[in-house]
């Protein structure tokens, strides 16, 4: 880069739109209740861009009021938009407080849009020898661009783009950017309300500049078009003139560009970590004290996986690198910047609350300790580890608080059977039926504690499960927590064992002095996080559901995920050989239709075969970077009309099925066990679903013949064990037939008769016996869409309905079944005035946004609160029957096992003497396991493999 100047200038409300809508499947909600999400989103962007480019001058440009001028001119401008959401209103005046305190000047002119204040100062910088960057995605400021004035956007993804008058020469195929204001008055913006010219698209509009180079050209020249586009084009020449103005950014706004006010300064640290702590945004400190008070030297050659320890009670936090400089001048180091960085938080630390961590001395000490444990009622404990994977961790330590303040730490010593003598010591405290242990993540201690022969007994307390409880939609790591409700920051691991890498230390290599003091303020911390959460699970009406489902399903997770299930290896490995030579097929077939080779997997060279070069559809839909959208929906959408869509998505469908599951599975296995070891996540969907990760076995595809194949790979234990799969029939509709009070649904169930069948003769109008295949589908695919709010667009798309026959259909769905929409109705009333919805069982899903004023945002809100208690209530009854039938299979001393919970369905490894009696068991306690209006139905399956017990 020259010795320039570069003046930064950022569009405030594009990038907060564009951080809200990042996190809006997963918004970030803080323990207050606030959606931090814009917030968040845009000050994230904004540290990316100084860190990245490190400005000499910086702004933040802001609307207010909207544009008057454009007003007055058309006073249909912007008139489409939906309201802004709630959210982002509320964001705005933190980050106004943020950048002030960032000493960032925020440039705003009563009347103006963003888009004029930033034209006008990037013109003025220019004409004093400035380069200019326009921070922003949107394509109107392309306009603008010059020798010294750039667009600088954020590209999907990650990273930016930087557009100069090559770029936009080719993106918009214009001469001169100026022809921008052109192009965006001939095409019109649909999201600005510009009108434009009528039937004139993108395509035409470039084809308008090259031949005619202006609007003004076109319209002297309309006498050279034909047929209905020169009628269109005669009659709007005064709404392209019109549209052409609306376009134009304004370049004479009455802001000054005074040099030394733009200059980056240093920030006022203390104000803006205090803001962050008010917003619970810690990486985000962490972030901003590393791109103002040091520069990290990234290191691409070490991405080794880590060897050492990290804490799964934690979010692992990254520490400063080598190699770091002052933005301000001087050499810094990485101690100075952690000192900086605790020196500027009011938050408590070990290094400023009083505390008494003690190491339990080994003999006559450990036993002292173990009489003085064995005296508690209620004990907060935390296994220290040589890993993450609890089946190949050995111990290092353990440490104990029942005193907040206060705690005990016993070091273990390397060799396993030392270890295990002294773990013996203090087995009678985790046998202790007496004895409540409290932990954070409890699944983890318990399966560390599982290889040294030690069980877990005694009342639990999960301070995760019961902050899930709590507050489903937040994140419920410990460092977190603590920040969050104790105002108190724990040490963090890289502070003992360093960051990730080859370099990185195990916690044996930690001096016992300083693991005391790591591990006891953990459990110290998780002891104090307890009490809190203790009052709130009675206040929000859940501690039942702790102390009924979460809690007892903790132990049963535990137990299947040590179990693990049997994988048959050869048979992947020919699976995988068998895709390879399908996806060969494939690729064939489809650079004979597209008459050119390519790579099928690049969606930029795809997009350009199926758009441009064959022309599939007039109007392709195209991403935020400008390139042809290839995603699944777009191409389901034109798949029943091409059979190259077809083969394209049956090819990525091969190709994810062979890269995730097939090549991958194997890779899984655990070498001591020689089994697959799933991971239950009980904490991640906030309708109370299990997740399952490393492997993730809930989503292999199924509806696909090569899908289906890979649950052939899971076999039983041995020859003298056979698998059983126990499968709900169709829960979702039976619990909202239960909770609609819908009598006809009701006594179809009841009647035991098929529910698509019958819902398709009552919906067709046609004797049960006489309904065709086809109605049975739609009738199915209506049944299952209609909690997820499918629409008739939706329902035309899934079968081979027109729209209007789809609309036709859903309403007479409603007419039959109309207790169901009341059902739905009283659902979003219940959450508008309550801020959640519940399952049968009471957990909740809160929804802040049901009110909000976004429609977007608010009917996304209402689809959760019609679909959260069904798929909540289903995934409430299934962990019920999981926690009765493992109580029944341990208390039977049978050799059986539960292995898997995919969805609706569980998973055994049955040893054959026990299958008569236990199949029966099973099904009973399915059954039983909740008793609604409609009876449960379970379907059992017996096979070699998963596939053929399913």
């Amino acid at each position: 880069m020259s010795d320039q100047k570069r003046l930064f200038l950022v569009d405030a409300y594009a990038l907060i739109f564009r951080g809200y809508y990042a996190f809006i499947k997963n918004p970030r909600i803080n323990s207050k209740g606030l959606d931090t999400s814009a917030i968040l989103g845009f000050t994230n962007s904004l540290l990316d861009v100084i860190k990245r480019e490190r400005p000499d001058h910086l702004a933040v440009c802001f609307d207010r009021g909207g544009s008057v001028s454009r007003n007055e001119m058309f006073p249909e401008y912007k008139a489409n938009r939906d309201a802004t959401p709630d959210a982002i209103k509320l964001a705005v005046p933190y980050i106004e407080t943020i950048l002030k305190a960032m000493h960032i000047p925020i440039m705003v002119k009563e009347g103006y849009e963003a888009d004029d204040v930033i034209g006008t100062l990037a013109k003025k910088a220019e004409k004093e020898g400035y380069k200019t960057f326009m921070v922003t995605p949107d394509k109107d400021f392309a306009q603008l661009v010059s020798e010294n004035i750039f667009m600088y956007r954020p590209v999907f993804g990650g990273g930016y783009e930087t557009w100069g008058i090559p770029e936009v020469q080719k993106k918009f195929e214009v001469e001169s950017p100026s022809q921008v204001i052109d192009f965006l008055g001939m095409m019109g913006d649909s999201a600005d309300n510009i009108p434009g010219l009528p039937g004139v698209g993108e395509k035409t509009a470039k084809k308008f500049i090259a031949a005619y180079g202006s609007m003004e050209g076109l319209l002297a020249n309309t006498h050279e078009l034909k047929g209905k586009m020169k009628e269109k084009v005669e009659a709007a020449k005064e709404l392209g003139m019109l549209s052409k103005e609306l376009a134009k950014i304004i370049l004479d706004v009455p802001v000054d560009f005074n040099a030394e006010d733009f200059e980056m300064s240093e920030p006022d640290i203390s104000a803006v970590t205090e803001i962050f702590q008010e917003l619970e945004f810690k990486r985000l400190t962490d972030n901003f004290l590393k791109t103002f008070a040091t520069e990290t030297s990234t290191d691409t050659t070490n991405k080794s996986a880590s060897t050492g320890t990290e804490t799964p009670k934690k979010a692992a936090a990254s520490s400063a690198g080598a190699g770091q400089f002052s933005l301000f001048g001087g050499d810094v180091n990485t101690s100075e910047a952690t000192q900086e960085s605790q020196a500027f938080s009011s938050r408590n630390t070990i290094a400023t609350t009083e505390h008494f961590y003690q190491t339990v001395q080994p003999g006559m000490g450990t036993k002292l300790f173990v009489q003085n444990l064995m005296k508690q009622t209620s004990v907060c404990f935390d296994t220290e580890t040589t890993g993450l994977n609890p089946l190949t961790a050995e111990l290092v330590g353990i440490a104990f608080s029942w005193e907040a303040g206060k705690g005990f730490y016993i070091p273990f010593p390397e060799n396993r059977d030392e270890a295990q003598e002294l773990i013996e010591i203090v087995r009678p405290f985790f046998e202790a039926e007496t004895i409540e242990k409290i932990g954070q993540n409890l699944k983890y201690d318990i399966k560390v504690l599982a290889k040294y022969n030690i069980a877990v007994k005694g009342k639990l307390f999960d301070t995760m499960l019961a902050h899930y409880l709590i507050n489903p939609d937040m994140r419920h790591n410990m460092d977190v927590l603590a920040e969050a409700y104790l105002n108190y920051t724990p040490v963090s691991i890289t502070e003992l064992i360093g960051k990730k890498g080859k370099n990185q230390l195990s916690m044996r290599d930690v001096p016992v002095k300083d693991q005391t003091e790591y591990a006891v303020e953990d459990a110290d911390i998780t002891l104090q996080l307890k009490e809190h959460f203790q009052n709130e699970l009675g206040e929000a009406n859940t501690q039942k559901l702790f102390d009924e489902i979460e809690v007892p399903l903790l132990r049963v997770l535990a137990a299947m995920e040590l179990e693990g299930i049997n994988l048959d290896i050869e048979f992947l490995n020919s699976l995988s050989s068998k895709l390879d030579s399908d996806i060969l097929t494939l690729e064939a077939a489809i650079y004979e239709t597209a008459g050119e080779t390519f790579n099928i997997a690049s969606p930029k060279q795809l997009g350009e075969v199926l758009f441009d070069k064959m022309k599939l559809v007039d109007k392709p839909k195209k991403t935020k970077t400008g390139q042809y959208s290839t995603a699944e929906d777009v191409l389901s959408y034109l798949a029943k009309d091409h059979k190259i869509i077809r083969d394209v998505l049956e090819y990525r469908g091969l190709a994810k099925l062979k890269s995730t599951y097939v090549d991958a599975l194997p890779t899984q296995v655990e070498p001591i066990t020689g089994r697959v070891h799933t991971d239950y996540m009980q904490t991640v969907a906030a309708t109370g679903r299990l997740s399952s990760n490393n492997p993730n076995l809930q989503n292999i595809p199924i509806r696909t013949e090569r899908g289906r194949e890979v649950r052939k790979a899971f076999v039983p234990r041995n020859e003298e064990y056979v698998l059983l799969a126990a499968d709900y029939s169709q829960i979702e509709l039976r619990i909202i037939a239960a909770l609609s009070e819908e009598e006809t649904m009701i006594q179809a169930f009841k009647n035991g008769e098929d529910i698509h069948a019958s819902t398709a003769a009552k919906v067709f109008n046609v004797p049960l016996e006489e309904v065709t295949r086809e109605q049975r589908s739609n009738a199915k695919t209506v049944n299952f869409g209609i909690i997820y709010g499918v629409s008739a667009f939706g329902l035309s798309n899934q079968t081979d309905l027109s729209r209007t026959e789809a609309k036709e259909l859903i309403d007479t769905y409603y007419k039959t079944y109309p207790k169901l929409r009341n059902y739905m109705s009283e659902q979003v009333d219940f959450a508008r005035d309550n801020g959640y919805v519940q399952t049968v069982l009471g957990r909740r899903r809160y929804l802040n946004a049901i009110n909000g004023s976004n429609a977007i945002v608010r009917g996304a809100a209402e689809r959760n609160a019609v679909n959260a208690p069904i798929q909540g209530s289903a995934a409430d009854i299934i962990k019920l029957a999981m926690i009765n039938i493992y109580n029944k299979l341990s208390e039977g001393n049978y050799k059986s096992k539960m292995l898997l919970q995919v969805h609706d369905e569980l998973v055994f490894d049955i040893y054959k003497p026990e299958l008569e009696e236990l199949q029966i068991l099973i099904k009973s306690e399915m059954e039983n396991a909740y008793t609604l209006s409609v009876p449960l139905d379970v379907e059992i399956g017996l096979g070699q493999n998963w596939l053929e017990a399913h």
